[in-house]
């Protein structure tokens, strides 16, 4: 059995300075959270109710990820070999469910409210909504840069987006109020920030619960890898072939590879093998640079009782 790897990864997502970023989001949004808390309470909006809420979780989901980016520095043990690079998905996950409990709360909160309107104080809700807005802006220009880095970084980067809309829906509904007595516009400022968590929700869910279940990396095809396999020389079969993502920038894949009997007698096994590394590594969309390949005859083969593809 021989592993292929190569343990620098490019966007390290424990990087101090992704780190960094996000404590600035977070003293950031915790800012604007509270704002906008004394807000609601003084001018009973439901848009700024919601983008509270929304704030709510997105400091919940940035101290989240701070803690989850703090944990993926620490170097693999013998129990954990992957250290805790999954904790960003976990993070994500939970950032992205209770996102989608804050939209639908919203969304059902906003019909009721089209009926029965309150009166709302449009004044100071223009205030609060410029408060956020501007505090949001700073927020995405911190964490712009790093905003690919992994799936952490990106809910991050897209919570802070969502909120200066949800900033800019605050805004309008306060104007809309203000000059026309319309008290409707707040309820439909809520349900536009409703619509714009639920669908983001939903695609981070999806997202991390793919590599929970360990799927094949987007954009990888396994039947043309087994064939890129299949054509390295002296190569007879490939079976028990697996890729997933143990976390983002870090796809892997192992296999089982059934080679010529003579590749044993002769020490040609080892050419084969890196012959193999390259081969994955470097003809696909994917780069898989973590492979793990189990070489063996033909007749190991037949006795395997847990056999794969």
């Amino acid at each position: 059995m021989s592993h292929g790897h190569d343990h620098s990864h490019v966007g390290d997502p424990a990087a101090p300075g992704h780190r960094r970023r996000i404590a600035i989001a977070l003293g950031v949004t915790a800012t604007i959270l509270v704002a906008q808390a004394v807000g609601a309470l003084l001018t009973g909006s439901l848009a700024l109710l919601t983008d509270t809420a929304h704030m709510l979780t997105d400091a919940g989901g940035l101290a989240v990820a701070l803690v989850a980016a703090t944990l993926m520095a620490r170097p693999p043990t013998e129990r954990l070999t992957w250290g805790f690079r999954r904790v960003e998905v976990l993070a994500a996950l939970t950032q992205a469910a209770v996102l989608l409990a804050v939209g639908v709360y919203a969304a059902v909160e906003g019909v009721r409210r089209l009926w029965t309107p309150p009166e709302i104080a449009p004044t100071e809700l223009l205030v609060f909504g410029v408060v956020g807005l501007v505090g949001n802006i700073v927020a995405i220009a911190v964490l712009a840069s790093g905003r690919d880095a992994n799936l952490n970084m990106r809910a991050a980067f897209l919570e802070v987006v969502n909120d200066a809309l949800g900033s800019v829906g605050v805004i309008v509904a306060a104007i809309v109020i203000r000059t026309t007595g319309w008290l409707q516009a707040d309820a439909l400022a809520g349900l536009l920030i409703a619509a714009l968590i639920v669908p983001r929700a939903v695609t981070i869910l999806r997202e991390a619960g793919g590599i929970l279940l360990e799927q094949t990396p987007r954009g990888l095809d396994l039947g043309e890898v087994r064939e890129h396999m299949l054509g390295v020389d002296h190569v007879v079969d490939v079976h028990d072939l697996h890729a997933s993502t143990v976390a983002t920038g870090l796809p892997v894949i192992s296999a089982h590879v059934v080679v010529d009997d003579e590749c044993f007698r002769t020490g040609h096994a080892p050419e084969i093998l890196q012959r193999l590394a390259e081969c994955v590594a470097t003809h696909f969309p994917v780069a898989l640079e973590h492979s793990t390949f189990q070489i063996e005859t033909a007749e190991h083969a037949a006795q395997e009782t847990h056999r794969h593809g």
